[in-house]
């Protein structure tokens, strides 16, 4: 809505200032050249044939797509431009005048002195200010006094109402008219005719102000009472000021003033007076947008329930009131400038102007609420396609609206943009170019809505994940990588096909873009080796976003991101390692659709197998019931029985199945169980990783007879040794 006033007022104030102003009480001034051209032309004798009429110039053709018809119409426009002087030397002229005028009223003989005029002026100033100052002390009076009734005591409205009433708006009232009565006892002098002026403005700016206050002060009621305090702190002098200026330049262009000052004097007064009336009234409006904003749109609760309509329309309102009285204010300016030619044109202009503006403004409020979008839920449901093209419709009937707004615009102040586009060569040019790049954002903007969705809808996860199929660690890797590729490669195709509309020469561009792509692809081949790689290990599915892999060069680690070249991996340490995907040549990846908890537990051999077995089944069967690791179990406890026997007992196997990385957990909680259970029996024990001494029962028999003494020795002369004797 900012954006739309904002390109609202561009288009006004552009039409605006595209008139001629012309001056309407003097005469325009010919150019001195003029006179003696037209009187010294002799007539053409009749013999003579007509001069052959001048070729039709050809018709200009335009190169350079719309920066080369914008320069050809500039170009044009500035070798056709004539400046018309009349508004000057018609100032000028009436600036003459009025020194010649104010000469003549100061220099003039009169029967009567100065003194005596300066005396009417002082009388009747005296009467109507003593008039006034009167009934102003007796209306204050009678006004304290009503309000302090028991009936009024607490009718605020009532109470303002009179204190506006009975000390301005009657006196005022009241005063003028007696002054008019003495001022027929008077003969006629400069001096009675600017005490009139004077009481007859200062008449009009008090009542003009007080019915206005009358008027603000009946909205003087619940939530509104804030806004109607600040408008009567701000508004009373500026008011005042506005309807005395505004009455001053209405007595001073009247026949019987003009006759006693001079015509041309106070014509000028009168303009001064009324462009000084507007800049007031101008900086009023924009002071008090807000309080009279507040005033409009501001109902109570029940009225804002039942009628939201209304509502929304007098929001609408109190955004844009402001905006056709500054048009108006515009318009008079420039009529008073302009001395006020043509200017039932000029405020038919003006109206039919702000009757399109509140249109326009319905129109698009009309279009918002018709495609306003759904709820969230709703967009749940499988309506996000038709939610976007709606929001693209909206956006593309703003458009188009804003165009005919232009357009009607312009055909109401007297142009058209159709015509020029029609007519014209370099309008032709413009239209063209502006249809192409619009259609060529349109069809952008809308692949770019189609694909986006249906990448966000992708990645977006369930609201039940019960019975929706959640989005795989592949599609959140590819999808955001093929989302940036697509969004570069509109964006591209849309800059370069904008740029040729506009005449820009995008050859070189291209033809520079290819080099350097391919000094890029032939200086950086590690570059293109780790792009391609990464690119068949993404499309193959081979490492995702949160897998925990082991590489070939020693990493390990879950993948925190994949780029085009690198693949970043965090260890258990907490380190980031960051490897080129050229140096990949093998990948375990340990995150796949399930593992297994594996177990190897080690008993001696004079523990009881079927003890062992039962306890390791016991454990699995824990850990089965446990809640908070049952969710990581695809399956019960597989025991695998006696795998082997070797020098430090006998090895029993067994293993669960679990999802990726739940087999870590299990294990711990498994061998803990194991253990506490092993502990408590006591027919099977843990097997030792050193050698144990086991005793025959024949060793047994014999263990009370003495040991054999060993054998003596001789030792050679090479360090060997040999039994003695031999």
């Amino acid at each position: 809505m900012l954006k739309f006033k904002a390109v609202t007022l561009l288009c006004i104030l552009f039409c605006a200032s595209s008139f001629n102003l012309q001056a309407a009480d003097a005469p325009a001034v010919a150019p001195a050249s003029a006179a003696p051209a037209a009187t010294v032309a002799p007539a053409a004798p009749a013999s003579i044939a007509p001069a052959p009429a001048a070729p039709t110039p050809p018709e200009i053709l335009v190169q350079g797509g719309l920066l080369g018809a914008i320069s050809s119409s500039i170009d044009n426009v500035q070798g056709q431009l004539d400046l018309n002087n009349d508004l000057v030397d018609s100032w000028r002229l009436r600036a003459g005048r009025a020194a010649d005028e104010i000469d003549n009223l100061v220099n003039q003989r009169s029967s009567r002195s100065n003194v005596s005029i300066a005396g009417d002026f002082l009388m009747l100033s005296a009467v109507w200010i003593g008039v006034f100052a009167i009934l102003f002390l007796l209306g204050r009076l009678i006004a304290s006094r009503l309000n302090r009734h028991r009936v009024l005591i607490e009718r605020y409205r009532v109470q303002a109402l009179l204190n506006y009433v009975a000390p301005y708006t009657l006196p005022a009232v009241i005063s003028l008219p007696l002054t008019l009565y003495v001022s027929h006892f008077m003969s006629a002098s400069v001096g009675r005719a600017l005490a009139l002026c004077f009481a007859y403005a200062t008449s009009s700016g008090i009542v003009s102000t007080s019915v206005l206050l009358c008027v603000i002060v009946m909205f003087n009621a619940g939530h509104k009472r804030a806004a109607v305090r600040i408008i009567r702190q701000y508004s009373p002098r500026p008011l005042f000021l506005i309807g005395f200026l505004a009455a001053l330049s209405d007595a001073l262009t009247s026949p019987q003033i003009s006759r006693q000052l001079g015509s041309n004097v106070t014509s000028s007064i009168a303009v001064f007076t009324g462009l000084f009336a507007s800049v007031v009234f101008c900086m009023l409006v924009i002071k008090l947008r807000r309080p009279v904003a507040h005033l409009i749109c501001d109902r109570s609760l029940s009225g804002r329930l039942h009628q939201p309509a209304l509502q929304e329309s007098l929001k609408i309102f109190s955004g844009l009131w402001y905006l056709p009285i500054l048009l108006m204010i515009l318009v008079s300016a420039i009529h008073l400038i302009g001395a006020g030619e043509d200017s039932q044109k000029a405020l038919r202009c003006a109206l039919l102007t702000t009757v399109l503006l509140i249109a326009t403004v319905f129109l698009s409020t009309v279009f918002q609420h018709l495609f306003k979008p759904a709820d969230a839920a709703a967009e749940r449901g499988g309506h996000v396609y038709k939610e976007r093209l709606l929001s693209l419709c909206h956006a593309v009937l703003r458009i188009a609206l804003a165009v005919v707004f232009i357009e009607v615009l312009g055909r109401i102040w007297g142009f058209s943009l159709f015509e020029f586009a029609q007519r014209n060569t370099v309008g032709r040019v413009i239209s063209d170019s502006l249809s192409s790049i619009g259609l060529i954002l349109l069809v952008t903007w809308l692949l770019w809505v189609v694909l986006d969705t249906a990448i966000q809808e992708a990645l977006k996860p369930p609201l039940n994940k019960r019975s929706a199929r959640q989005p795989s660690t592949r599609i959140k890797t590819i999808l955001p990588m093929l989302r940036n590729a697509i969004k570069i490669i509109l964006v591209v195709i849309c800059s370069i096909t904008t740029m040729a509309n506009l005449g820009i020469n995008v050859a070189p561009l291209l033809a520079g873009a290819g080099v350097v792509g391919l000094a890029i692809g032939f200086g950086s081949q590690q570059l293109v080796q780790d792009v391609i790689t990464g690119l068949f290990i993404i499309i193959e599915d081979t490492i995702s976003i949160g897998d925990w892999v082991v590489l070939d060069s020693g990493h390990s680690g879950t993948v925190e991101s994949l780029t085009i070249r690198t693949l970043r991996l965090r260890d258990g340490k907490g380190f980031v390692h960051s490897v080129p995907f050229g140096q990949i040549k093998a990948v375990t990846n340990q995150s796949r659709q399930f593992a297994y908890a594996f177990f190897a537990i080690q008993f001696t051999y004079d523990s009881d197998i079927d003890s062992a077995t039962a306890l390791i089944r016991e454990a699995g069967g824990s850990i089965s019931d446990d809640l908070l690791l049952k969710g990581n179990l695809q399956g019960p406890l597989e025991v695998f029985g006696l795998d082997r026997m070797d020098l430090n007992g006998v090895v029993l196997t067994a293993q669960f199945r679990t999802v990726s990385g739940g087999q870590y957990g299990v294990s711990r909680a498994f061998n803990e169980r194991l253990k506490k259970l092993v502990d408590k029996t006591p027919d099977v024990r843990f097997a030792q990783t050193f050698p144990q001494v086991v005793m025959s029962p024949h060793a047994e028999a014999n263990a009370d007879e003495p040991p054999v003494p060993p054998k003596p020795t001789v030792t050679n002369s090479d360090g060997s040794e040999s039994p003695a004797g031999v």
